[in-house]
Formats: C-alpha cells, sequence, structure tokens
C-alpha cells in the first residue's frame, strides 16, 4: 500500500513540476519580445541570414544557382515583433557585405540590399502576430555605361 501512495504522490509531484513549466514558458515573455533575434544555422543561400525560429516555405520558394549567377525568391514564417526583424537585418546583412539601400515602412516593410553583382530585397508582410519573409535575389542589372555598345 505505502509503494501506492509513493507511486501516486510522485506522480502528482511529476505531474505538477511540468504543469508549473509549461504555464511559466507558455505565457508572454515581454522581455524574450524585446531581445534581438539571433540567426538560424542552416541557411538556402549562405549570405543571407534568416531570423531563427521562422520556417521555410519551401513550397512558396526557388532558388537556382550556377557560375556565379544566383536567382531565388524565398519565403520563410514565423512570430516576431516586425521592428525587431527590420533590426536583425539592418545588423545582419553588413556582416554578410550588403550595403543597406533603403527602407520602405507602409505597415509592411521592404528592406533593399546590394553588393557589386547582387541585389536582395526582404519583404516582411505582417498578419497579426505572424510575419512572413520574402527574400527575393538575384543579379543587378547591367546598365549602358557597362556594355560596349548602346542599347536600341
Amino acid at each position: 500500500m505505502k509503494k501506492i501512495l509513493l507511486s501516486v504522490f510522485l506522480c502528482s509531484c511529476t505531474l505538477a513540476l511540468f504543469g508549473c513549466v509549461t504555464a511559466t514558458t507558455s505565457g508572454k515573455n515581454t522581455s524574450k519580445e524585446s531581445a534581438p533575434l539571433e540567426p538560424q544555422a542552416a541557411l538556402r543561400f549562405l549570405d543571407v541570414p534568416i531570423p531563427l525560429g521562422f520556417k521555410a516555405l519551401n513550397e512558396k520558394s526557388y532558388s537556382f544557382e550556377t557560375s556565379g549567377v544566383r536567382v531565388g525568391v524565398l519565403k520563410y514564417q514565423g512570430k516576431a515583433n516586425p521592428d525587431l526583424v527590420v533590426s536583425f537585418y539592418k545588423e545582419q546583412m553588413p556582416m554578410y557585405n550588403w550595403n543597406l539601400l533603403n527602407i520602405i515602412e507602409y505597415g509592411n516593410r521592404l528592406l533593399n540590399f546590394d553588393r557589386e553583382n547582387e541585389t536582395c530585397v526582404i519583404e516582411l508582410a505582417i498578419q497579426g502576430s505572424s510575419v512572413t519573409i520574402t527574400i527575393s535575389l538575384g543579379p543587378k542589372p547591367l546598365t549602358t555605361k557597362k556594355l560596349n555598345k548602346p542599347i536600341k
């Protein structure tokens, strides 16, 4: 009888402990909402970071890479404060040699980056607490100054 009571007591304590941990972690933590975002380790393009916790939307994404030319539209979805996502890209992209050209905020956010041969546009579509990141990457367009002949 003592063994049964002891087992019931231990099970009750275990359930209570896990219940407390779950209740603590499932509530909103305001300090985490304002903490800087961290980059993921696995990336489709090694020089375009993605905030940790965002999941790839593979069925809505594509990429192509050959002989130094890369083209892609990559989509990710997650929950984060949009201002923290903007700050994430403002801090992280220069670490990968991207230059910030401009930021357009109109409810959604649009960040334009470039470097020698490429452009990268990052769009944040905001729906409630969900953020969809669309990354469009491609070569810079040729200009008439770079061509030997004028374009007709």
